[in-house]
């Protein structure tokens, strides 16, 4: 009840994020929360996380309720919790308290939903049973990102219009986020040095985010094998001379994420092949986010990494020829196969359950080159927009050894100069970075990015 109450300071930007859309769109439109999927048997949950558009629109968690949004109004349909649950769950705020808490212009039981789908534009959601729900609600098939189509389609662009640029308390919610996974990665260096397996700098660092009354924005990478880019293993043991990837960040109570990443050596001193290869993840890093602002295109940002990195590589003797012709034949995809970044926000990749409709341009498509496909945003960056920058180095065996690589790219990679970087298996430097008109800002610039920095927090 006291945490509801403290959350009525939500009301007048969550009215303006639903005007905002009445004059985007015509059609009435119902968002799901969802239900969290039963984990072994029907009483054991799993952690509910709630519809990220419903979310949006209505500003709290709540579970298994629906909004009926139209004209700015918003209607809220949930069903009081029986009395008889309180004996497991404690007593519940009541349908009536939730409602004024959000701003809502009336609320009912779910039982009365039915008197309002008529014409009403709607998201898919990602659980079943909720998603089988809104299928019998509106009587007609849901259609899933790649089917959008009408009315669905037109409430999809409204709301990636809105959710793309974020307003100031939004972008209050990912500073509080970003804050607290500073914290955790900070915990994660100083602990590294004594710790003995990954499982254990991920507790460290996960045990800082819970504290503080939030989850984890994703599932936590905190591996020595940084070359798996989202491994979820943590058995491995921690050895002087290997380095520790962590990508770990934070989730705010009422949904908005974090997403950082930092590479360290496990005995705290990088070796001269992994501090030169780092160096170069940093200056693409670096050249990344210097000339990002509003205007500029991410392809641009991510062929800049790709140009850096490959300068870097050829420097370092591991790629061979004109950095520019090797990023046109995509050789540093080798090393660099993944996108740039991606858009930050309620989601850690924030959208993309609409697929590239919101990563994407308009008429634009994934190219299907090995250096360009894995980009997860392709459209001119705009002022309020907050993106993650994280170029990277990878040795990753099933693409270093694939047959059709090696021959394209034979005259391009000094195979036997690689083989003298045996402990890089895989560098990451990722920062969350807000757009501006003329510039950037580096909401992740108090957990530092320069080698000589991160091996003092790890001495600490």
């Amino acid at each position: 009840m006291q945490e509801i109450n403290k959350d009525k300071q939500l009301i007048n930007p969550l009215k303006q994020r639903r005007q905002k859309l009445a004059q985007l769109i015509d059609s009435p439109v119902i968002l799901w929360s969802g239900k969290a999927p039963s984990r072994n048997f029907p009483s054991n949950h799993y952690p509910f996380r709630a519809n990220s558009h419903f979310l949006y629109f209505a500003g709290l968690p709540l579970e298994n309720s629906v909004i009926h949004l139209e004209q700015g109004k918003l209607t809220l349909f949930q069903d009081n919790v029986p009395p008889e649950n309180t004996l497991w769950y404690g007593e519940p705020p009541t349908r009536e308290l939730i409602a004024e808490t959000l701003g809502a212009d009336y609320a009912y039981p779910l039982s009365e939903l039915k008197n309002y789908t008529t014409n009403a534009a709607t998201i898919a959601v990602q659980d079943v049973p909720t998603y089988q729900q809104q299928c019998q609600h509106l009587n007609r098939h849901v259609p899933y990102p790649n089917e959008l189509e009408g009315k669905d389609l037109a409430l999809a662009k409204a709301i990636i219009s809105l959710r793309l640029i974020h307003d100031q308390e939004a972008l209050t919610e990912i500073k509080k986020a970003i804050a607290i996974a500073i914290e955790a990665h900070k915990t994660g260096m100083k602990v590294t040095p004594k710790a003995t397996t990954e499982a254990q700098v991920r507790g460290a660092m996960e045990g800082v985010i819970i504290g503080e009354n939030m989850k984890c924005a994703y599932g936590s990478i905190v591996t020595v094998h940084g070359e798996i880019l989202h491994n979820d293993k943590y058995s491995h043991s921690l050895n002087p001379g290997e380095l520790l990837l962590a990508d770990v960040g934070a989730e705010t109570p009422l949904g908005w994420a974090s997403d950082i990443t930092r590479t360290w050596p496990v005995n705290g001193q990088f070796s001269p092949s992994q501090r030169d290869i780092y160096d170069v993840v940093l200056a693409a890093h670096d050249a990344c986010i210097e000339k990002m602002h509003s205007g500029v295109e991410y392809r641009d940002i991510h062929l800049i990494a790709a140009l850096i990195m490959a300068e870097g590589l050829v420097n370092l003797g591991i790629l061979r020829g004109n950095p520019n012709d090797l990023v046109d034949k995509d050789a540093h995809a080798l090393f660099f196969p993944h996108g740039i970044g991606h858009l930050l926000g309620l989601d850690v990749h924030d959208m993309e359950d609409l697929g590239d409709l919101a990563g994407y341009e308009i008429s634009r498509t994934r190219s299907d080159r090995f250096g360009l496909g894995y980009l997860r945003l392709d459209r001119p960056l705009r002022s309020g927009m907050v993106v993650t920058i994280e170029p990277g180095f990878y040795q990753v065996p099933g693409i270093l050894n694939r047959k059709d690589f090696r021959e394209k790219y034979k005259n391009d990679v000094n195979w036997d100069k690689l083989q003298q970087f045996p402990d890089v298996r895989g560098i990451r430097i990722e920062d969350d970075v807000l757009v501006t008109e003329t510039r950037t800002e580096v909401l992740t610039a108090n957990l530092p990015t320069q080698g000589s920095e991160i091996e003092a927090l790890c001495s600490n």
